[in-house]
């Protein structure tokens, strides 16, 4: 065994298709485009989504749907979880920062404060905005909501 006998396992490799050779390669003729019509000539391109003159599909389906442009995203964030945080970390001021290095939202995010679980500890709580349950029972605990 040396380098000048080495060859490819057999079956891995495959020779291509030479076409348009002429006759006697078997693929000459009409090169295995058929006979006539736009597919058999150079330079065809179909358009993207084009079905043969069927009604393609973007066309089939009803629109729908509106996206409005001035809706502003807010990352929720529950009395429970504030509760919980206040507890664990033995803080009395929770803002959006505390909320970032606790993992709950990102920097990029806004942050609502929502109603759902209870709130027995006298917080601080700062936040872009808040539902009026929420605020109501971030007060009646003796704490203050803070909009930013």
């Amino acid at each position: 065994m040396n380098l000048s006998n080495l060859k490819p396992a057999p079956g891995s490799t495959k020779t291509r298709k030479r076409i348009g050779r002429g006759p006697g390669s078997g693929l000459g003729g009409t090169s295995t485009r058929g006979h006539k019509g736009a597919k058999s000539r150079s330079g065809y391109k179909s358009k993207v989504g084009f079905e043969g003159g069927q009604m393609p599909l973007q066309r089939r389906l009803p629109k729908f749907g509106f996206k409005n442009r001035s809706r502003i995203a807010y990352k929720a964030i529950n009395l429970s979880t504030l509760q919980l945080m206040a507890e664990e970390k033995n803080i009395s001021k929770i803002g959006v920062d505390e909320l970032i290095a606790a993992g709950f939202v990102s920097s990029s995010h806004r942050v609502k404060v929502l109603a759902k679980g209870e709130i027995k500890a006298k917080l601080e709580v700062e936040a872009h905005a808040f539902s009026k349950t929420a605020e109501a029972a971030i007060t009646a605990a003796g704490g203050t909501a803070i909009k930013l």
